[in-house]
């Protein structure tokens, strides 16, 4: 996508970049990769796919003049670049844009920073580079998912410039989803490691129920595009993954990732108890690489009809 930018950086020339205009161009930016993308995966060359993308925002110089407050290029001398319909990507988002609050931006890097160095104290553990007791590194894990949900949950219960806030109890349940994960993966390495073999019993269960939960929420997904975004989706092609577009591709997608996980930990447990517990390992890995493969298959294997 270089041309994209190159693209992009030519009609901001010039511009003083405070800090609207740049949160402008950085959007911007995501809708033109976007949309360069399904132009480019419908056959056309990268740089005409960068520039037909261009063209469809319409007014580009327009709309960068409006947020910088300065005259549009091409005006003439002493006249203002007026307000134009919101007509294209641009302009809607610029319109319908949604700050997000202060105080969950702070409350979610503390949280990251949280996590993140939980989750490093766990790697470092179970490497063996820091000497940690079982306890230790569970009670760790369960610091890990609880910073996971968290994250998860109060990020999709947040309204953005293109989505309504999800439902508290469809936010939480993401959340909580997203913990179970975590923490089952992560008792799983305890469990290798420490050779604490009985916390198997927690970790199955527990990646499982997230898994299935994560099914459960896809495929009952509902739109929460805002009317804007609607229509600019409408008028100027569709955007977004194929989850957004396919909600069937989404509960094929749940279906599949329970199963793929189901029969990696029972390959996990059963190599375990025949074949020794060194080994057993190298079922999740194989699970891990088959869900990869089946969330490429799923965004980027096909068109729907």
């Amino acid at each position: 996508m270089t041309a994209v930018h190159r693209l992009l950086d030519d009609a901001f020339a010039g511009v003083e970049l405070t800090a609207e205009v740049q949160d402008l161009k950085e959007e911007i930016r995501t809708n033109l990769v976007a949309r360069a993308a399904e132009i480019e995966a419908a056959g056309t060359a990268p740089s005409e796919a960068a520039r037909r993308a261009v063209d469809e925002l319409g007014e580009l110089h327009a709309v960068i003049a409006d947020a910088a407050g300065t005259m549009e290029p091409d005006a003439p001398t002493g006249s203002r670049s007026s307000p134009v319909a919101y007509t294209s990507t641009a302009q809607a988002v610029l319109a319908n844009r949604v700050r997000p609050r202060p105080a969950f931006v702070v409350s979610l890097v503390i949280a990251a920073a949280g996590t993140a160095a939980l989750l490093v104290l766990i790697v470092l553990g179970l490497s063996g580079v820091l000497a940690a007791p079982v306890g230790g590194l569970a009670g760790w894990v369960l610091g890990a998912g609880l910073g996971t949900g968290w994250i998860v949950g109060s990020s999709l219960a947040q309204e953005t410039t293109t989505r309504h806030p999800a439902p508290a109890p469809r936010a939480a349940g993401y959340g909580l989803a997203a913990g179970l994960v975590v923490v089952g993966l992560g008792f799983v390495g305890v469990a290798v490691t420490s050779g604490q073999l009985w916390l198997t019993v927690l970790a199955a269960p527990s990646v499982v129920a997230g898994a299935a939960l994560f099914a459960g929420l896809g495929a009952t997904q509902t739109n929460r595009r805002k009317a804007w975004f609607r229509e600019v989706v409408s008028a100027h092609g569709t955007v977004g993954d194929r989850f957004d577009r396919d909600p069937q591709a989404a509960a094929r997608f749940g279906i599949l990732t329970v199963v793929i996980w189901v029969a990696a930990f029972v390959a996990f447990v059963v190599g375990g108890s025949t074949l020794g517990w060194a080994w057993a390992w190298l079922a999740l890995v194989v699970g891990w690489i088959g869900f990869m493969l089946l969330l490429v298959r799923m965004l980027f294997g096909g068109h729907e009809r």
